[in-house]
């Protein structure tokens, strides 16, 4: 089973704020979505499924969320976005598959992306960048 540290990684002379939460259980991935985006100077929390990640919404300002669609633990990241959006109806919502190449307009929060995978962790970014208004 992958355990990972509930952990903001802001690198030190950080420019921006915004906090993204990034939700993937392979851990790999993670670290690498993670790492870019902090590199950029996003606050950056992460979580292995939605379980976890429904915690951190709720303990924590999340201005993005950029979740894998399938999780651990049978979770699953399109729920996760509805019901984050119940409580933050204006959070953008960046969605990830390895096993979908489209997610349909029924099935995804309005106004969300999708990111098939494997991405380019600059394709982050830029997203990230476009969606925070950097």
């Amino acid at each position: 089973m992958i355990q990972f540290a509930y952990a903001a990684m802001v690198p030190p002379t950080a420019l921006s704020w915004e906090t993204v939460l990034v939700v993937e259980d392979e851990a790999m991935v993670c670290e690498i979505a993670a790492e870019a985006l902090a590199d950029e100077g996003y606050r950056v929390l992460t979580a292995a499924d939605a379980v976890e990640a429904g915690r951190i919404l709720q303990a924590e300002r999340v201005d993005m969320l950029f979740t894998d669609i399938d999780l651990a633990r049978n979770t699953n990241g399109v729920a996760l976005a509805r019901d984050a959006r119940r409580h933050c109806p204006r959070l953008p919502v960046v969605y990830t598959s390895g096993g979908r190449h489209a997610l349909p307009a029924g099935e995804a929060v309005t106004g969300s992306v999708f990111v098939p995978k494997p991405y380019r962790p600059s394709q982050i970014v830029a997203l990230a960048n476009r969606i925070l208004g950097h």
